[in-house]
């Protein structure tokens, strides 16, 4: 009977992800589409602070020297129960500052609901027709607002922007981190823009529009991760969101396997509060919903579902040889072997894809990635064992609760070291 579940299994997953390898294919045989604005349009920025003196003075300054109209933007930071100077830090740099102390409701879902609701109280008049969501750690491309402009003036509501590193090349495991994201702005989020599909929100570096967060009443997503709440929340109600990859945003990674292991337990476990919380609603959505939003229900459905399906088809798989065995329809020896044969199988497979991913991502990026040569070569070989580390996390996630836990931010850069050659190569192609 192994013989023909493992096939079956394998056939399955094809099948549901197949689709992503025509991803591949767009991206590398066709181009985006270019937009022009017409106008300049007026934004706030909110960005949740703990404890981040070290480098949300960095963020500041990269909106601050912007190739946008600065009286154009605004910057709130949310002091979210600080206990060092990010307040009087994000205030001398330029920010209009919200300190919040609430041991309660913590995580960064309730630190912008707190900040949309202070900016509605406070600052309702100033006409703010999009809010960009950052992370303190981040800095931007000179050129981030004016390209996001251009997307929002083309009529979209929501829009994720490129995520890159700032620290690609500290160790093995920031260059994961950094690999995955461009894969997924590359050959997930540009190819469903090219396609017209919607896209998802990935963490940081995106904008809603005033309309929809008056909506809403605020901000309203609270599970663990509140990015992926709001993207399937979008795209089950018949809200498309856009991707901009001409607008980039640094980002800094985890250096060490602990803090790695606590953001993304929590992940995986937001990655499941999610699909229970919408997964039949996404289901419901590729039969039901508008045309146009049914490939992008279907998306969505299989991106918050991987690490719950492999985790329940691998149980139910080598749970079936175990009982096989128990019963007597096969010897010790057998079972031992057909299952050990399956965990090598369902391994190398994910391990050959991932490689395969590690190096179409290098090579195709490659002058977006700040490292060395020696590095981006090296880092190939590591990038399927940190993404095989997610598997133990999607495990032990199914079964133990997860409290919300601030990374620690420390590497502060000046903009201008990743944004000459952007800029030069932006030029190049207007």
């Amino acid at each position: 009977m192994e013989d023909y579940v493992r096939p079956i299994v394998f056939l399955i997953f094809t099948l549901c992800y197949a689709y992503q390898l025509y991803y591949v294919f767009v991206v590398l045989t066709r181009k985006p589409p270019e937009l022009v604005a017409k106008k300049n349009h007026r934004y706030a920025v909110v960005v949740s602070a703990r404890n981040e003196n070290a480098v949300i003075g960095d963020l500041i300054h990269s909106i601050r020297v912007q190739n946008y109209p600065q009286e154009l933007i605004d910057i709130f930071v949310i002091a979210d129960n600080c206990t060092d100077n990010t307040a009087a830090v994000a205030q001398e740099a330029g920010a209009i500052v919200f300190p919040r102390f609430n041991t309660e409701k913590i995580g960064k879902g309730y630190a912008l609901d707190y900040g949309f609701s202070c900016i509605n109280q406070l600052y309702a008049d100033e006409g703010y027709e999009a809010f960009f969501v950052f992370d303190a750690d981040n800095v931007l491309d000179v050129n981030y607002f004016r390209e996001m402009n251009k997307v929002f003036d083309n009529g979209a509501e929501i829009s994720t922007s490129y995520r890159n590193s700032k620290n690609y090349g500290s160790n093995w495991i920031s260059a994961g981190y950094a690999t995955w994201f461009m894969r997924e702005a590359k050959f997930l989020s540009q190819a469903r823009l090219t396609l017209n599909t919607s896209c998802a929100v990935s963490g940081t570096g995106f904008f809603v529009s005033a309309k929809v967060i008056e909506e809403m009443g605020g901000w309203k997503y609270h599970l663990l991760t509140e990015d992926i709440e709001l993207s399937a929340s979008s795209i089950m109600n018949g809200r498309r969101i856009s991707y901009c990859p001409t607008a980039i945003l640094y980002d800094e990674q985890p250096t060490t396997f602990k803090a790695a292991w606590n953001q993304r337990f929590r992940w995986a476990k937001g990655f499941y509060q999610v699909f229970l919380k919408y997964g039949l609603g996404l289901a419901r959505g590729m039969r039901t919903a508008p045309k146009g939003f049914r490939f992008a229900c279907y998306d969505m459905l299989m991106t918050i579902a991987p690490a719950m399906l492999l985790t329940i088809v691998s149980i139910i798989f080598n749970a079936s040889i175990l009982i096989m065995g128990l019963t007597g329809a096969m010897d010790v020896d057998t079972m031992t072997k057909s299952a050990s044969s399956s965990i090598f199988f369902c391994l190398f497979i994910f391990t050959l894809f991932m490689f395969s991913y590690g190096v179409l991502t290098t090579f195709v990026e490659w002058d977006k990635i700040h490292s060395t040569t020696k590095k981006k070569i090296g880092y190939l070989f590591t990038f399927p064992l940190f993404m095989l580390t997610y598997i133990p996390i999607a495990i032990v996630a199914l079964f133990r609760k997860c409290e919300w836990k601030p990374i620690q931010h420390s590497i502060s850069v000046d903009v201008s070291e990743f944004s000459t050659a952007e800029t030069n190569k932006q030029a190049e192609r207007i």
